[in-house]
């Protein structure tokens, strides 16, 4: 199935489809990058955990999870399920231990992190312990001599702090170590290609360039997400305007998947 956008495909940013996302993107980032940097550079994969109340939202969309009956008032698409006489099956909260991959640019030799590569996820773009933890290990990043590239394709969420803030849907931030505060901010709307970025090393260095736009539509068919994507359905939340909504229509009938 070819990719059926120029830039970002919304679609992928289903809760229970975006983890997937996350780690081919993670995968296929670090072997893009490898190649270019070597041999005085290499990618590791780092991984960050905490614990965090289950985000009852993405529970219910998760595929092993299944809730029958008439949704209600209290729990907005949680439905109550008769189960003994007046008894009824409901969620209570519980907490979930969250693993998040992000990639580290390293010096060969002495092992220097260079440069920091975060893929947001949903959960460090809404309020509570996941964006506590990731803010936290962002000022870190901010305040020392690493680079940091940040690679936000999800229109949900509160964007990460950069100055002005930018209105786009999607952003990848580029902050070279020897210049910030100021850095480079590349914001894209849903219509958009995804702009190639460079990946900053050190000082007076070439800087790799990252295209996602070129291997998302490569992800997406050796994955084969087609297979899990319903086309005639809207994309997930947010909600996209009146324009946005039309603009997606004609380009799904265009590929025929309307």
């Amino acid at each position: 199935m070819t990719y059926p956008f120029v830039g970002m495909n919304p679609y992928l940013e289903r809760a229970s489809l975006w983890p997937d996302v996350h780690l081919e993107l993670m995968r296929n980032i670090r072997l893009v990058l490898a190649q270019s940097i070597a041999p005085n550079y290499y990618v590791a994969v780092e991984e960050r955990t905490y614990i965090t109340a289950l985000d009852l939202d993405s529970f219910v969309g998760r595929p092993d999870v299944a809730l029958i009956g008439p949704p209600t008032p209290v729990l907005a698409g949680v439905a109550f399920a008769p189960v003994n006489g007046n008894a009824v099956s409901v969620i209570v909260p519980v907490s979930e231990d969250v693993r998040e991959r992000y990639l580290e640019i390293r010096t060969r030799g002495t092992d220097r992190v260079i440069t920091v590569i975060e893929v947001l996820s949903p959960a460090n773009k809404a309020s509570g312990e996941g964006r506590r933890v990731y803010e936290e290990k962002r000022r870190t990043v901010l305040d020392s001599a690493t680079n940091l590239v940040e690679i936000d394709l999800l229109r949900g969420g509160e964007p990460m702090p950069a100055y002005p803030q930018s209105p786009s849907d999607y952003r990848i931030l580029v902050s070279r170590g020897w210049e910030r505060p100021r850095s480079l901010l590349y914001p894209f709307d849903l219509p958009n290609p995804i702009p190639a970025v460079p990946i900053p090393l050190q000082k007076g260095e070439d800087a790799p360039r990252l295209a996602l736009g070129e291997l998302l539509p490569r992800i997406y068919d050796e994955v084969r997400y087609d297979l899990r994507i319903d086309y005639t359905a809207p994309p997930p939340p947010p909600r996209l305007t009146t324009k946005q909504s039309a603009w997606l229509d004609e380009v799904l009938r265009e590929a025929s998947l309307r």
